[in-house]
């Protein structure tokens, strides 16, 4: 279980993120929400150690991570799909994939077929360059690669921003298959109600860099969801 406790975070005098605090459970997606500039990517750099924090504890499996390095926390299941997808576009789909044997013991260092099984076009492409690849098939790719690592705990920001509708329904597919296996926390920064709302087990709307609500989607007025996300 991810617990983010009470955190705050500082890019040098401005204050970006306010005692915030999230929870992630194995089987769920917990969906943070909430318009441009509000804080979401600022979370999810905490969580991977991207950023550090000023204080609060962020605890997974009941250690804390608060002051490990990023490959530290990837070596404890913590994988990441950037905003942006950050794939390498010089490498071939295949070696970008290949990139995530680095954190796994050598008798593992393959690829899993669920991610040729969620994603085909993968499979057709191995041979590609990354920056030959669409916009949707490189956020396939970075999806993939994750998914390389076996993570236990996967941080996903913002997997639809530019990609067109039909591969958007893939992902929430992808999305809706990892969290039903039932090992993997899911924390999923979105924009699209619509598309959160079908995957969220929990939702926490930020604004200005705090959390102004959070509970299951049945708890929470979509009207008021919908306001925090536009105003």
């Amino acid at each position: 279980m991810l617990t983010v406790e009470n955190i705050d975070l500082y890019y040098g005098a401005a204050q970006a993120l306010r005692d915030v605090s999230v929870t992630a459970e194995p089987g769920q997606v917990t969906c943070i929400l909430g318009r441009n500039g509000v804080g979401k990517t600022s979370l999810m750099r905490s969580i991977s150690g991207r950023q550090g924090i000023r204080s609060g504890r962020i605890l997974w499996e009941g250690r804390d991570l608060s002051r490990l390095r990023p490959d530290a926390r990837a070596r404890l299941g913590v994988a990441t799909v950037p905003q942006g997808r950050e794939i390498f576009p010089l490498l071939t789909v295949r070696e970008n994939l290949e990139t995530g044997f680095a954190l796994l013991p050598r008798k593992e260092r393959r690829i899993p077929e669920e991610v040729f099984d969620l994603f085909p076009v993968l499979a057709e492409m191995m041979n590609r360059r990354g920056g030959d690849l669409s916009g949707g098939q490189q956020q396939q790719l970075a999806i993939g690669r994750a998914m390389v690592t076996r993570p236990k705990l996967l941080l996903m920001d913002e997997p639809t921003e530019g990609i067109q509708p039909s591969i958007i329904k893939d992902i929430g597919r992808a999305i809706a298959y990892l969290r039903d296996q039932g090992h993997m926390a899911i924390v999923l920064v979105e924009q699209f109600f619509d598309f959160a709302i079908e995957l969220a087990t929990r939702v926490a709307v930020m604004d200005r860099g705090r959390i102004v609500l959070a509970g299951r989607p049945s708890e929470l007025d979509e009207a008021e969801v919908r306001r925090w996300m536009t105003v």
